[in-house]
């Protein structure tokens, strides 16, 4: 039992070192894309992955980075398995992937997602990553990306893209 919990601390510490393409400073464990690690009958090593949207461009460079990771490790056989079952949400972010994101520029996340799935309501006054004042208002409601929101601080005059509650 012992020995399965190390197999599992390992996994989850490899997993841990994989970046988000978009976003690098964040892991996929950062982003809580990993919806759980299980050995099963066959010491084949099954990583549940749920991606940040069913479409997303990213989902076979994932599943490819994730298996040559864990073949570099010499754990294998190991089988990366999409899990769509629930809609991936911002609520699955760690707290240390939000404080990353906040020093790599993008505000993140505020509040918890809707349960129906839709994004929080975008207002203005989202703390600004640089200079951390409230005086901030949304120019649109899509920035770089359409998970995000641009916003410029009125204090520091920095634009800035906020990660929207999804």
């Amino acid at each position: 039992m012992k020995q399965i919990r190390l197999l599992n601390d390992t996994c989850w510490d490899i997993l841990s070192q994989i970046s988000d393409p978009e976003i690098p400073v964040l892991s996929i464990t950062d982003l809580g894309m990993i919806r759980g690690v299980e050995i099963n009958n066959q010491d084949e090593i099954i990583i549940k992955l749920t991606p940040t949207y069913s479409g997303c461009p990213a989902t076979d460079l994932l599943k490819a980075e994730i298996l040559s990771a864990f073949e570099q490790q010499g754990l294998s056989p190991a089988q990366v398995v999409i899990d769509l079952s629930q809609a991936w949400t911002t609520d699955w972010m760690t707290d240390t992937g939000k404080r990353k994101l906040k020093a790599y520029g993008i505000a993140p996340p505020q509040g918890d997602a809707h349960q129906c799935g839709t994004h929080v309501a975008l207002q203005d006054g989202i703390e600004c990553p640089h200079c951390h004042s409230r005086h901030t208002r949304l120019v649109s409601e899509f920035g770089s990306t359409a998970c995000k929101a641009l916003y410029k601080c009125q204090s520091c005059l920095e634009p800035f893209d906020y990660f929207k509650c999804i």
